[in-house]
């Protein structure tokens, strides 16, 4: 695996944090997720990780995450700014302040955060939707007339932050290779990762992850494009055209239309026609292929597809559409979807897949891999550190550390 030897602190937190930590253990790292003892977790990203409860507000627990850190090559920070300093683990401890070193010159510290370290945001919580409204994406999205709408939590957690901190950590561990040295990581979610090493940082563009994410209709407005004319809900990708959108079938399910090009909506067009039912009549009006190219004419097109759809179920239409170029196929469900992976698993499998990979299975997926209770591990983790049973013990008492099972009778 390409990441094979690579040791990974992962402190619990949410989504975006557990993602890259899935990421980089599905491609081979070793992760070890630090929880809180006797806290709770609902995180579901756990595959190929293991858990150790370990509190650092106690002096042995913060000895012992010392050490584990020390000797990592990639630590994920998911709190918010100066929640690290202030528990003595900032990244100054482990690269060095330019006045002294660190203890772990080598290591790779990413830190993610909603918004910039600095400014009006810097103490203020969020989620996803928010960050969107700040990057300016939100404001271009589809949705309704009197308002746009949002992917989830996608865009901003999970792409324009665990993405793109995943991309830092990578390009970290190249920059690395040639230097020797570690690197800082700062994967905001309202600004795009900045590089410091223990001798130099390198000022990249202080932008959003997200806006980073959404360069092609960003910069398609500042160019003017004419993808990207007009307001929201009249452009081309946003639902303004009517030959690239969703429609409801008979039975309630849904068909996506995305015939962009003139040649594809020449087939979409000629097998539409041609399937609709005998008695499908729109006022005596038929779209001819110059419709495309007609802005004039989308609302009547828009209208015309709207009724054709709705008189057959979606299956047929899929069927209709079956290995054309019409670019028109089913919106499937969550498990129609999953039957057609090649994986034949409902969950999702580890991807991109690379040559050296394709003889290699995958990671085991299912539910037992959503699973990693907090302090699973705490026992292997810290004897490999080398503390003793009655040192374990020791610090148990003190709060230090939590197991999630009773102890092994060597305790």
């Amino acid at each position: 695996m390409p990441l094979s030897g690579l040791k990974v602190i992962e402190f619990g937190g949410l989504g975006p944090g557990p993602f890259v930590g899935l990421i980089l253990a599905d491609n081979g790292a070793s992760v070890v997720r630090i929880d809180r003892p006797v806290a709770p977790s609902s995180d579901i990203l756990c595959r190929g990780k293991e858990s150790a409860a370990i509190n650092p507000k106690i002096p042995s627990g913060k000895a012992a995450l010392t050490k584990l850190v020390a000797s990592a090559d990639i630590l994920i920070d998911p709190f918010r700014p100066g929640v690290m300093e202030r528990l003595g683990l900032g990244p100054e401890v482990f690269l060095g302040d330019g006045t002294s070193p660190g203890l772990n010159q080598k290591l790779i510290y990413a830190r993610m955060v909603g918004f910039p370290r600095t400014g009006p945001y810097k103490d203020m919580a969020g989620h996803d939707i928010n960050f969107l409204a700040l990057s300016g994406v939100l404001s271009i999205l589809p949705g309704s007339p009197d308002k746009p709408s949002f992917p989830m939590n996608l865009l901003g957690d999970f792409a324009g932050g665990g993405l793109a901190c995943t991309l830092g950590i990578l390009l970290a561990l190249i920059e690395r290779g040639k230097s020797a040295s570690g690197q800082v990581v700062d994967a905001d979610m309202v600004r795009i990762f900045s590089v410091r090493t223990s001798q130099k940082e390198f000022s990249l563009p202080k932008v959003s992850g997200t806006r980073y994410l959404s360069s092609f209709p960003l910069l398609g407005l500042l160019s003017r494009s004419p993808n990207m004319s007009g307001t929201r809900g009249s452009r081309l990708l946003d639902g303004g055209a009517p030959f690239y959108n969703i429609y409801t079938c008979k039975d309630g399910l849904w068909m996506s239309v995305g015939c962009l090009e003139p040649e594809f909506f020449k087939v979409f067009l000629e097998g539409f026609v041609k399937a609709v039912p005998a008695g499908f009549n729109f006022d005596g009006w038929t779209p001819t292929l110059d419709v495309h190219s007609d802005r004039d004419e989308w609302p009547k097109l828009r209208e015309y597809l709207t009724r054709g759809l709705a008189t057959r179920e979606r299956d047929y239409w899929a069927g209709v559409f079956h290995e054309t170029d019409a670019c028109a196929l089913p919106v499937l469900t969550t498990e129609e979807a999953a039957a057609l992976d090649s994986s034949t698993s409902p969950f999702p499998v580890p991807h991109p897949r690379i040559t050296a990979l394709r003889s290699e299975n995958p990671r085991a997926v299912g539910l037992d891999s959503l699973s990693l209770r907090p302090g699973q591990h705490t026992l292997e983790i810290l004897s490999k550190l080398g503390l003793c049973a009655t040192q374990l013990e020791e610090m148990e008492g003190e709060g230090a550390i939590g197991f999630a099972k009773a102890r092994d009778s060597k305790l």
